[in-house]
């Protein structure tokens, strides 16, 4: 469903812009997910609405077909956060084990202590941390929308398959500039 509304207490996730992932064959310019994403943080910031900051350090413990099971070691600043986010007090700080956001963290707890009932998603991958952490915000009960411009993947057509398949089912997609004018004229209503 098109972008139509966002709620008066609305949060920005951004997914995994971190140092050790940020270097991948994505599909899409990294820097410009960067700079759409710092965009759209900097108008929640001032409008004094919730950021979360979120980073993978490792991965469920579960056996897959991709890899050894249990902890992985990172080399040093791998799950350090891009300083282009430029980390605030109060921004929401989350260390993820796992593909979603919410799953192995306090997240939903953090949001809705703050009221929150909406969430735009950012970053990368699209099909993986992107989706995960869409899907279970909607489970927990929030309404999400996702900035499609402001995410990207590795493959094509896993990408292509969550914006055009999954996203419509969790809630609205929009672009930046769509995102950020629904908060200005939301703010120049009230």
């Amino acid at each position: 469903m098109p972008l139509t509304t966002l709620d008066p207490n609305t949060a920005l996730i951004v997914i995994d812009l971190q140092k050790g992932i940020v270097s991948g064959n994505f599909i899409h310019p990294i820097g410009e997910v960067v700079d759409r994403t710092r965009a759209l943080m900097d108008v929640f910031r001032a409008k004094n609405l919730p950021v979360a900051l979120v980073n993978v350090a490792g991965r469920a413990p579960g056996r897959t077909e991709q890899g050894p099971r249990g902890s992985q070691i990172f080399a040093e600043g791998w799950t350090d956060l891009l300083p282009q986010l430029d980390r605030q007090p109060s921004d929401i700080a989350v260390t993820k084990r796992s593909w979603g956001a919410f799953a192995t963290t306090d997240l939903e707890h953090q949001l809705k202590a703050r009221g929150v009932t909406q969430v735009v998603v950012t970053g990368v991958v699209t099909s993986c941390g992107v989706e995960a952490t869409a899907r279970q915000a909607y489970e927990q009960g929030f309404n999400v929308t996702l900035a499609l411009d402001a995410m990207t993947d590795l493959r094509e057509e896993a990408h292509e398959y969550s914006i055009k398949n999954v996203f419509p089912r969790l809630g609205e997609t929009g672009t930046t500039q769509e995102i950020i004018s629904l908060l200005e004229t939301r703010s120049s209503a009230s």
